[in-house]
């Protein structure tokens, strides 16, 4: 179906990490984060506030291409770059959607709506609640 619609099996999912990017790929069987050296890590993984964007960018392009399905619009490759201002008060996330598709003014528009609409994104700007537990690894 989704080369049907003009969708490659997978969209494009970067995040900005100056330097370095992120490509999320469609399986994903371990994932360790790390801290850069500069701030005791090891360097050897993206750190939390690298996957932050990641996981902002691969959600919001998966929003999109099934709703593009839904619709049977052509959307060629889908590109989502999310940039993270962890530095900044308040914190922000910049996100940049582009598509290789031609598209009227109408699915363009809806996009922004659509793209809101993702659960990473809700989870971000609805405030959600954090319940931690800390447990010795022999109660594990």
């Amino acid at each position: 179906m989704a080369g049907e619609l003009g969708v490659g099996p997978e969209a494009v999912d970067r995040a900005d990490l100056g330097a370095e990017a992120i490509r999320l790929g469609r399986v994903l069987a371990e994932l360790m984060p790390d801290e850069p050296e500069a701030v005791g890590g090891d360097g050897s993984a993206p750190s939390p506030h690298e996957l932050l964007p990641a996981a902002l960018a691969g959600c919001i392009s998966t929003t999109l291409v099934m709703y593009a399905r839904t619709k049977e619009w052509e959307l060629g490759d889908v590109a989502v770059d999310a940039y993270y201002h962890s530095h900044e008060s308040p914190q922000r996330l910049e996100v940049e959607i582009s598509h290789g598709g031609a598209l009227s003014e109408e699915p363009v528009r809806r996009f922004e709506n659509v793209a809101a609409s993702c659960p990473v994104q809700r989870s971000l700007t609805g405030g959600a609640v954090f319940e931690e537990r800390i447990a010795s690894a022999a109660t594990l």
